[in-house]
């Protein structure tokens, strides 16, 4: 699906994911302390008002504006200091450079680029952190409720990946309700600090 695709969906539905964040992104956020977040795909906001509404500074990018405006629009509910935290950007992530960077955390959540653009896309949001920032990424290694989409899995993540980052953590688990039936991949990697000596 393009950008024309998404703005289409997202003009037919209420909210296509949901308000509430992934339970994933929810377990690896909340022990870490709030700062910079890139929310990469952020569709309708969902990850990057929950960011928000624990102090992070979250820029929140898409290739569908129709997509960024409902966020906008769901946001302008929230108190004036969440909504000041946020920076609705349109981008993609497949051909647009990262702005502001760099970033504390990265969340990708069900980003499914074409094949041939994957791995750049992957390898440009990992590189909009700073020394210790953390990526965390959920994406499908199985759809059986969408043909067609674009899966992959954990060692092409990791391939693409540039070599200061260091992936901590890699699971399997069912989808959530939102996305149908399948597994779902998640991976934490961390970008390797300046003084940390690798033999």
């Amino acid at each position: 699906m393009n950008a024309h695709d998404w703005d289409d969906r997202y003009r037919t539905s209420e909210l296509v994911w949901g308000a509430p964040p992934d339970p994933w992104i929810v377990e690896q956020v909340t022990i870490l302390p709030p700062g910079r977040a890139l929310d990469v795909g952020t569709g309708e906001g969902r990850h990057a008002l929950w960011l928000a509404t624990r102090a992070w500074d979250v820029t929140a990018v898409d290739y569908s504006r129709v997509g960024l405006d409902k966020a906008a629009t769901v946001a302008a509910r929230s108190p004036r200091t969440v909504r000041a935290r946020l920076h609705w950007t349109p981008l993609d992530i497949t051909a647009d450079e990262v702005p502001d960077q760099p970033y504390d955390l990265v969340v990708w959540a069900y980003v499914h680029p074409a094949p041939e653009h994957r791995a750049a896309a992957i390898a440009r949001a990992a590189e909009a952190l700073a020394p210790g920032g953390l990526l965390l990424l959920l994406a499908h290694e199985q759809a059986d409720s969408h043909p067609g989409l674009p899966v992959f899995g954990a060692a092409e993540v990791s391939e693409a990946l540039p070599e200061d980052m260091v992936v901590e953590h890699v699971e399997w688990r069912e989808s959530d309700p939102y996305h149908g039936t399948g597994t779902d991949l998640a991976v934490r990697a961390r970008r390797r600090r300046a003084d940390v000596i690798t033999p």
